[in-house]
């Protein structure tokens, strides 16, 4: 973090200094990591006592301070032994103290600011980008999927003087909440990827969705850029309500930066890139046409800051995978190959990744799909559950497993296909699906685990892979 005295963060965040029975002063400056985790807490950093959905940081200030921490931000007084500032609201004040850090790096550097957004592909975007920004400067990106109220603060107070690049993933579940975090780190270049159906439930529907993503690039300034997928049609309408510099993504020479030849294989995918009238051959080791998308639009984000195609294959040639449990694979001693996809799932994702496991199966084996719920659908999940089976009985899946009750209708929907000649399964618990497939998964086979986080089939991934090994 750039540094800044006790006064000043007491200032940025609007809130009321209490010294304590500390030796800090008002001109004590404070240069370390934000956290809301007090167990991430290293020495000299400021713990803010956030009240979150589950528990309440005022209870863990104490163990914030055995580790270290310099300054408690926190709605009430708790231990005196270092300083605290009272505020209001703990998250409020987090954003507030992360939008002065963004203000003094803009004005007193040469921060350029990138932020992304879109119903998938958010944080393997954000990746790749900061991959290849990384070759031009000092680049500070999100760590994991840190996208949202809490997680966006705490990225941008990472920058210091010397950073050069913010790469920032911006998420939302309601509206307003991209806004909150365009205005807290303004964006040099917006990045939308698609606008779909994920947390339709929680944004009420498309078109809420589409006003949602539309906040990246709704008040860009003249002088920014707004980087749009040309594939999706939403994205698309986005053209029309930014006064931004618009640059295009996609899949044909309409766009500034395009691929052609895309071929998915169980090594990953290869594809031309194209940038205006260049173009160059790319050993993409990701599995999944999806993510040609991602490495598209992370491309042409990088040729705004002057990056060559060749550097820009380089890094991509260089990926081993987007992110953890995003299209993971593991090949087994036994000759199974596993794709681990389960971090999150909407019913774009699920069906790119059902589509990516029928292109990849092998000729000997089978293709097995290891379904859980996708969460977040409101009123739309009984019908996005019904499409997602009927897709993969049209994939011709050989075996679809769902897993937990939520995920029930997934497996009804399939079995009422009766021109199927593959198979479904139904399980309650991880550990009868677990036990089922170690003991019917053969050589060859193909296996996808493809859930939202709250399913938790990523573990089951996991599980499955540590037992094949």
């Amino acid at each position: 973090m750039i540094a800044l005295t006790l006064a000043e963060i007491t200032q940025a965040v609007k809130g009321t200094l209490e010294l304590g029975n500390s030796s800090q002063t008002e001109t004590a400056k404070v240069a370390s990591l934000s956290q809301t985790d007090s167990r991430l807490v290293s020495p000299g950093d400021i713990f803010f006592a956030r009240r979150g959905e589950d528990t309440d940081g005022h209870l863990f200030v104490d163990q914030a301070i055995e580790r270290g921490a310099a300054l408690i931000v926190a709605e009430k007084p708790t231990n005196d032994s270092v300083a605290q500032i009272i505020v209001k609201d703990t998250t409020v004040a987090l954003r507030m103290l992360a939008t002065e850090v963004v203000q003094r790096a803009l004005q007193t550097g040469d921060l350029q600011i990138v932020g992304v957004t879109g119903s998938n592909g958010k944080t393997s975007t954000k990746n790749l980008l900061g991959a290849m920004l990384e070759r031009l400067g000092e680049t500070v990106a999100s760590e994991k999927s840190f996208n949202n109220e809490v997680g966006g603060p705490l990225t941008a107070l990472r920058v210091k003087e010397s950073t050069k690049f913010l790469v920032a993933e911006m998420g939302a579940s309601a509206k307003g909440e991209i806004a909150a975090l365009v205005r807290m780190a303004p964006p040099h270049i917006g990045v939308v990827l698609t606008v779909g159906l994920a947390h339709a439930g929680e944004f009420g529907g498309i078109d809420a969705t589409f006003a949602a993503k539309s906040e990246m690039v709704k008040d860009l300034p003249e002088s920014a850029v707004a980087v749009l997928n040309r594939e999706d049609p939403r994205v698309a309408q986005m053209a029309e309500i930014t006064r931004a510099r618009v640059r295009w993504f996609g899949l044909s020479d309409k766009s500034d930066v395009w691929a052609k030849n895309i071929v998915v294989t169980d090594k990953g995918t290869s594809f031309t890139l194209c940038i205006g009238a260049e173009s160059t051959p790319v050993v993409f080791p990701v599995l999944g046409e999806h993510h040609v998308m991602n490495a598209l639009a992370a491309a042409t984000v990088a040729t705004e800051f002057g990056m060559s195609i060749d550097q820009i294959v380089s890094v991509l040639e260089a990926t081993t995978r987007p992110a953890k449990w995003r299209m993971e694979v593991t090949r087994t001693t036994g000759g199974i190959t596993l794709i681990n996809d389960a971090y999150n799932a909407s019913p774009d994702s699920m069906q790119a990744a059902l589509k990516t496991l029928a292109q990849v199966k092998h000729p000997e084996g089978r293709t097995v799909a290891v379904l859980g719920v996708m969460s977040e659908l409101g009123q739309f999940s009984g019908e996005q559950h019904d499409r997602i089976g009927l897709l993969a009985v049209r994939l011709r899946i050989d075996e679809l497993i769902a897993v937990g009750e939520e995920a029930r209708r997934l497996h009804i929907s399939t079995i009422n296909e009766g021109s199927w000649s593959g198979e479904s399964v139904f399980f309650e618990t991880q550990e009868e699906a677990k036990k089922y497939l170690l003991q019917t998964l053969k050589q060859n086979d193909t296996v996808l685990f493809k859930s939202s986080n709250s399913a938790g089939l990523r573990f089951l991934g996991d599980e499955v892979k540590e037992a094949l090994a």
